[in-house]
């Protein structure tokens, strides 16, 4: 019985819908005030020589590393002698210098310098 009479009201019921979606018992000046912003990598994206300069900062200041061996094209393991828990270490330093975050299954891949460079300066949200 309920549902019949909720069908029979809903089925009387109209709510007009301006040209956005919206309708029009939504207050106007949330309609004058919606705007999109516009999510471009070119805004202010970093330079990727910025990112190289930052990235080897962060792996020269490695405890761990020799900074006299350290170039943009660098492996972690092979060239540095690094362990996987190394190379966990300068992720989260990268994420914590970048301010982002890089998922698991990204993070894995990155096992040199050149990896990493091209992550981050590949990434919108790198500052």
């Amino acid at each position: 019985m309920a549902s019949a009479l909720r069908a029979a009201i809903l089925g009387h019921l109209r709510v007009p819908v301006l040209a956005n979606g919206s309708n029009l018992l939504t207050p106007l000046w949330i309609h004058r005030t919606t705007s999109v912003r516009s999510m471009s990598s070119h805004d202010d994206h970093l330079e990727k020589s910025q990112v190289i300069d930052r990235i080897l900062d962060i792996v020269k200041s490695f405890p761990k590393v020799d900074p006299s061996k350290v170039t943009s094209e660098v492996h972690f393991q092979k060239d540095l002698g690094l362990d996987s828990l190394d190379n966990v270490e300068i992720i989260m330093a990268i994420e914590e210098e970048f301010k982002l975050e890089i998922p698991d299954k990204e993070a894995d891949k990155i096992d040199s310098c050149a990896l990493a460079i091209e992550y981050v300066y590949n990434h919108p949200l790198a500052s």
